[in-house]
């Protein structure tokens, strides 16, 4: 393997398939299956998901609601989500532990960054919820911050497109891939990898990321295996 630990980040619209909100079954079990390939090769597997299927605290605060209340709210569908993917990982025979930013000791450990590193090195995936545990960051922003705590090579963004384009690729049929990039290209050429502070973080902790599409079999594999799939931001143009 080329990557031996990981930070796999979900959108929370990713688990919702071919459905219009909520969680789609089908859906988690394909993902389970997806990450139990590379948790039998050793791999160690941290995850963050999104929200966004559940409950966006930005739109909330578009239609009146007061934003840190929104956030909060955001920060428990994370938890939800967590849970929803933890069962589908039991299901399939890997061991899980969630961890949450916000205590809530019925359903989740609270994070501690030991504790996590220390499941992943007994082989557990570890799923980090309610973000960083305050409003007015996202979850990318999580995902950026607990790759670093935990030590993680790289975060894997799994995304329903196979790589960073120059423009949205499902809205323009001539979009053009990009195979890798720099961080100093994605700022020049204002792509939107991930949002400005987990990007920032990201660069000034020479943290990798790789944006790969999650939803084809086989990639997630093939991305910690070292194959040239989706699109790899670093510090300086390096091959896949």
């Amino acid at each position: 393997m080329k990557y031996n630990r990981i930070l796999l980040k979900l959108s929370g619209e990713a688990l919702m398939g071919n459905r219009q909100y909520g969680i789609d079954n089908d859906r988690l079990k394909e993902y389970a299956a997806e990450i139990k390939k590379v948790t039998d090769l050793g791999c160690q597997v941290a995850i963050v998901i999104g929200g966004g299927n559940i409950f966006r605290g930005l739109a909330g605060a578009a239609t009146g609601m007061d934003r840190v209340q929104g956030d909060y709210m955001g920060m428990l569908a994370t938890v939800i989500n967590g849970m929803a993917l933890q069962g589908a990982l039991e299901d399939a025979g890997i061991f899980t532990r969630l961890q949450s930013a916000i205590e809530m000791d019925k359903v989740a450990e609270p994070f501690i960054k030991r504790k996590a590193v220390r499941h992943l090195e007994k082989g557990r995936v570890v799923i980090f919820g309610a973000g960083t545990g305050n409003p007015y960051f996202t979850t990318d922003t999580a995902a950026t911050l607990r790759a670093i705590e935990i030590d993680a090579e790289v975060i894997l963004k799994g995304t329903r497109v196979d790589g960073i384009y120059d423009s949205d690729p499902e809205k323009n049929a001539d979009a053009v891939k990009f195979n890798n990039l720099t961080y100093d290209e994605v700022f020049e050429k204002d792509l939107k990898v991930m949002d400005m502070t987990a990007f920032t973080l990201s660069r000034e902790n020479n943290l990798p990321i790789i944006v790969f599409d999650m939803n084809k079999a086989g990639n997630l594999l093939k991305v910690v295996q070292g194959e040239n799939v989706g699109t790899l931001v670093n510090l300086e143009r390096v091959e896949l």
